[in-house]
């Protein structure tokens, strides 16, 4: 699954990839491959805290100082830091990880370091730096707060996570995820198998520590490396599970932490990706009931019910099966089923971007012209014009596929799992049943499991949850903060993924206090 939330003020429709590599990896915390019985949520064992102090074979990576160069738009800095490959074993290599921060513009004293992640797991938390956070968060956060940004590692300039190259992906994203014969489902395995195959290819080592905790360890490095006693952190889908978990292992160092679109920990690969099933579900409905008030709805007339709108939609992608459409792309690509689907998908993560997939299922349905749906496609799968895809999607396999067990371990489990999947969303979950798929032919096992995560000690955790979101459903923010120790659960009636940043002054306000004043917002809170 993949969990990436994108300011709505910088995204058209799609760079959102927030949860899912969906169709990818199966789920946005991880879909690993353990071969492992996966753990249930009722009986996940919860996350240890790391003992006493660093251990001194350690000491070197705690002791570095970043050495700053201006980089990218004015006023950004950026920095590499090293970390131990294998903290089991740190003198068996390291890891470079891509630091940029934009200091504090002042007035008034400085706090510290803020850090941020926008998910994924696989978005590029220096690229959300760089084109948002450094220069959209409130101005009083960003003057008493260095932003700070480090890529994980295996994502983007933190040594990259490498699978498929342009062609091969092009190929990859067409193939069918709704297969309706053994042929079709053999195709899709062949598919699974060869990016399974092309990620371990280049850095096989490295697929082997590309897991959250090791990330989490990662930023207490960076932390120690900026100076702060505490982190304080914004993490928002997947990044939520990243910042739990450093709170898990370092209750003693965290400071001010906001968890934006949660996560839970506690969850199977499997059941996690039928709740996010759901998700989708509920806001395909919330979508559809706004599209049969527009005059221009290619779905449904006004007072057409959520589900003649699906079954429509659904009507829609059944043809595409059939016959793909022309899209004017330059490299000859047609819109298949596969890619129609997940432009969809792409436009549910905000509803901004509403009125652009009515317009864009308008040109498809009615003109033939498949264009606005491959364009929200290619803007999940990060592909730019040029036929090249970032290594989001790489990355989100890997760090899946190493976090939990895989949802399923062959086809045969999938097809048993259809009708739940089905009733989650009678429109993806069939889609979303095999995109879970993926992580049962991972190069490598899975070395994570479900897990709760309490983190007793640590400071206030504001945990948010959105009531519609998509990606990361409210009820696994309800589940992270009836986990969490000290958390305080800020909720946002509303639509869309993520809720800083989109809108309401009463979240904004209530996390921006908390930033700088430290007082959380009261356990329970709610937004509109």
């Amino acid at each position: 699954m993949h969990t990436r939330r994108t300011p709505r003020r910088t995204r058209t429709a799609a760079a959102l990839l927030a949860t899912a590599a969906l169709l990818l990896a199966g789920c946005s915390s991880g879909s690993s491959t353990s071969r492992a019985s996966t753990p249930v949520a009722g009986a996940a064992a919860a996350l240890a805290p790391l003992p006493g102090p660093t251990p001194s074979a350690l000491a070197p990576y705690y002791k570095q100082k970043p050495a700053w160069r201006d980089c990218g738009a004015p006023g950004f800095q950026c920095a590499t830091l090293k970390a131990p490959l294998d903290y089991a074993e740190p003198s068996a290599g390291d890891v470079r990880l891509a630091v940029s921060r934009k200091k504090a513009t002042g007035p008034g004293k400085r706090l510290g370091s803020l850090l941020v992640n926008p998910g994924g797991p696989g978005g590029s938390a220096v690229g959300y730096l760089q084109a948002y956070a450094g220069l959209g968060y409130p101005a009083d956060v960003r003057a008493r707060y260095d932003v700070v940004a480090v890529d994980p590692r295996g994502v983007a300039r933190s040594e990259p996570v490498e699978c498929l190259d342009g062609p091969e992906m092009d190929a990859y994203t067409r193939v069918d995820t709704t297969p309706d014969d053994e042929k079709e489902t053999e195709a899709l395995v062949t598919a699974y198998r060869k990016f399974a195959e092309g990620c371990g290819a280049g850095a096989p080592k490295l697929l082997r520590h590309v897991s959250t905790v090791e990330a989490a360890r990662d930023m207490d490095i960076v932390r120690a490396a900026l100076g702060d006693e505490k982190l304080t952190y914004v993490g928002a889908s997947y990044g939520t599970l990243l910042g739990a978990t450093y709170a898990g292992l370092f209750p003693d160092r965290t400071g001010r932490l906001v968890l934006d679109g949660a996560m839970d920990p506690s969850l199977s690969a499997r059941q996690l990706n039928l709740e996010q099933t759901e998700g989708f579900g509920a806001a395909f409905t919330a979508f559809a009931e706004d599209c049969v008030r527009q005059s221009d709805c290619p779905l449904g007339g006004k007072g057409a019910s959520p589900a003649r709108v699906g079954e429509n939609l659904k009507t829609f992608f059944d043809a595409l099966d059939a016959r793909p459409l022309a899209t004017g792309d330059a490299d000859g690509r047609r819109l298949t089923e596969s890619l129609a689907t997940m432009g969809v998908i792409a436009a549910l993560y905000d509803e901004a971007a509403w009125p652009q997939l009515r317009e864009s299922l308008t040109a498809a349905m009615k003109e033939k012209d498949g264009a606005g749906l491959l364009f929200l496609s290619d803007s999940y799968y990060e592909r730019d014009a040029k036929g090249t895809y970032s290594n989001l999607m790489f990355a989100n396999a890997a760090v899946n596929c190493l976090d939990l067990p895989p949802a399923f371990e062959g086809p045969d489990q999938v097809r048993q799992a259809l009708p739940a999947f089905r009733k989650a969303s009678p429109v993806f979950g069939e889609g979303l049943a095999w995109a879970s798929l993926n992580c049962a032919y991972w190069p490598v096992r899975a070395t994570g499991e479900a897990q709760r995560i309490e983190a007793k000690g640590a400071a206030p955790i504001v945990v948010v949850g959105t009531t519609r979101d998509p990606a990361t459903p409210y009820r696994w923010a309800e589940a992270l903060a009836g986990q969490l120790d000290s958390a305080r659960l800020l909720t946002y009636e509303g639509d869309g993924h993520t809720a800083y940043g989109r809108g309401s002054s009463c979240i904004d306000s209530a996390i921006n206090t908390y930033l700088i004043d430290g007082t959380p917002p009261r356990n329970g809170k709610r937004c509109s």
